[in-house]
């Protein structure tokens, strides 16, 4: 069973920057696509990013194309997520998941999140 905890999260002014780190746990992590998430009060869980097993595509989505970068040490088991140009819409609790290697992105494991608030 992978286990996932995140950190890096916190405050931070518009136009800032955070860099998340999502620890995993109990498996490699080579074995995995990773991804996260993020929600906002009174929204669903949307999509931020994910990268695959190997750390060679990554997909984002549009609200923070240019400005976040996912990227993975498998040998430190470690996910992070560079947040760069922040801005009041990015405050939100922030999810890595994991998704077995070759499941097309089956999220089966999350983390227990980390709060990101951006003040204008």
């Amino acid at each position: 069973q992978v286990q996932l905890v995140e950190s890096g999260g916190g405050p931070a002014q518009a136009g800032g920057s955070l860099r998340l780190a999502c620890a995993v746990s109990g498996r490699t992590l080579s074995s995995y696509g990773m991804g996260w998430f993020r929600q906002a009060p009174g929204k669903e869980r949307d999509f931020v990013a994910r990268v695959n097993s190997m750390g060679t595509i990554t997909y984002y989505a549009d609200s923070v194309k240019g400005r976040f970068t996912i990227s993975r040490d498998n040998a430190k088991n470690t996910v992070y997520l560079q947040m760069n140009s922040l801005k009041p819409e990015d405050t939100a609790v922030y999810f890595c998941a994991a998704a077995p290697r070759g499941s097309a992105y089956e999220w089966t494991t999350w983390g227990q999140g980390t709060q990101v608030t951006v003040s204008s």
